[in-house]
């Protein structure tokens, strides 16, 4: 691949600087002064799990001398997809004041569901297990130390939780989950951090849903989110849009895409909107294998309109031969086909697959690239610098990327790219076999026929 089009993937990939948050430093609580707090989500994840489903019943923020709900509508969410991207989950009114711990209750019924990747068999397929909570349905976390979330009258707050898998799942000594009669025991395990809406964590890196009503007077779209509510859009100068695109060309039920932060309103300012179809059907996950045609096999992992043959959190087989619409999430089209097309397939990307269903039958007529994170371990003395954080590394990881690539695959970074945990490249050096999470998208190389990541985030797991 060429190299003025690495460059120019990394710059668009890099995620948005982090922000220093502010507010009061009270640590009393005024029923009479109001605040805002916004709940975002991530996952700290296992590199066999593609699907963690879990409801979150209800957030409560507490202090010494009370506790306020974050968030009290049951939300269902799946962690496995949030595997280096960041949603918004909720939004509250809530007192102002200074909060120390939050306390997160799941729900037993439905029980959280867990899916896996499965390596015996050819193709790799996809195993499923029962989340077992037991009496751990409710956990109460602290924030860390001298960093409380703290919310002024009228000011707007955040936390951010990672559901950290890794330590929540029964896992035996060599990674493997342990599984006894379908099922899996689930200790939760969250971590969470106060944040301000400009902060890197604080961002909403994907959100997506249907376009409910489009206001241009108002400069503002209404999007069904994946998580059972609306939200405002508000767009402004600085908005990008794919393709053509523009506030005006948007209508109801178009599948959309959105980038940006979080706004006092409880609303999201998008600095990125992409319109991925018009259509009223589609599948998306991750690609488990590719045949001549091409005919893709995949996991499931989100679907609206096709659930009575292909519901989510199952396998299936599409043949997109018949396809020649290609794009790449949130980045203009104008040299697409040369990065993604039909002869660029390879397991391990995330993709959308749009297109009609009727008489219980699906036909494709797009696809589109989407972010992911991808996780391993640092491969030892692999780290590459050009000039900075430009260059590259490798990582191992046990699934997906590592089944695809035949062993270790490539990771490629710029000088945008955010480090977190870590002081770049030149950090990464003396960083080991550290475990890493990178977001990006993921490539085939012609080249080599494997999978490689241009990454926008790199963060090394505690």
């Amino acid at each position: 691949m060429k190299r003025y089009a690495l460059v120019f993937m990394l710059a668009v990939l890099a995620s948005v600087g982090t922000g220093c948050g502010g507010g009061s430093s009270s640590s009393n609580l005024n029923q009479n002064q109001q605040a805002s707090v916004f709940v975002t989500g991530e996952d700290a994840p296992v590199s066999s799990v593609v699907a963690f489903n879990i409801t979150i019943n209800s957030i409560t923020l507490n202090n010494s001398s009370t506790s306020v709900p974050a968030m009290t509508t049951p939300t269902a969410v799946d962690f496995g997809r949030l595997v280096g991207l960041r949603s918004l989950l909720g939004f509250n009114t809530i007192p102002a004041g200074t909060y120390t711990s939050a306390t997160f209750t799941f729900a037993t019924s439905p029980a959280p569901t867990v899916n896996y990747v499965d390596l015996t068999t050819t193709p790799p397929s996809i195993g499923t297990a029962t989340g077992n909570l037991g009496s751990n349905n409710s956990v109460t976390v602290s924030f860390p130390a001298g960093a409380p979330l703290v919310v002024g009258s009228n000011d707007l707050g955040g936390l951010h939780m990672d559901f950290n898998l890794r330590q929540s799942l029964a896992i035996d000594q060599n990674g493997n989950l342990i599984i006894t009669n379908g099922q899996i025991a689930i200790t939760p395990v969250v971590d969470v951090m106060a944040v301000s809406a400009s902060d890197e964590e604080g961002q909403v890196t994907e959100f997506g849903g249907n376009i409910v009503s489009v206001n241009t007077a108002a400069n503002t779209f209404l999007v069904q989110g994946p998580y059972g509510f609306q939200e405002t859009i508000d767009v402004n100068s600085n908005t990008l849009y794919n393709g053509s695109n523009t506030l005006g060309t948007l209508a109801p039920n178009g599948l959309i895409a959105v980038e940006g932060t979080v706004q006092a309103d409880g609303s999201i300012l998008a600095g990125s909107v992409e319109l991925i179809t018009t259509d009223l059907a589609f599948i998306s996950g991750r690609i488990l294998a590719v045949n001549p045609g091409p005919v893709v096999t995949m996991f499931v992992g989100e679907e609206l309109g096709t659930s009575a043959t292909i519901p989510v959190d199952s396998v299936y087989t599409v043949n997109l031969s018949s396809v020649s619409n290609y794009d790449i999430c949130f980045i203009d089209n104008w040299f697409t086909n040369e990065l993604f097309s039909s002869s660029s397939l390879v397991v391990g990307q995330r993709i959308f697959v749009g297109g009609t269903y009727s008489g219980n039958a699906f036909t494709p007529d797009m696809v589109s690239l989407r972010r992911q994170g991808v996780i391993g371990s640092l491969v030892q003395n692999s780290v590459n610098i050009t000039d900075g954080n430009l260059g590259s590394f490798q990582m191992q990881n046990d699934a997906l990327m590592s089944y695809s690539a035949g062993g270790p695959f490539t990771v490629y970074s710029g000088n945008l790219t955010d480090f977190v945990n870590i002081d770049g490249l030149s950090g990464l050096q003396a960083a080991g076999t550290a475990n890493l999470v990178s977001r990006g998208l993921v490539f085939y190389n012609p080249n080599t026929q494997k999978p490689i990541v241009w990454a926008g985030r790199v963060r090394v797991l505690p």
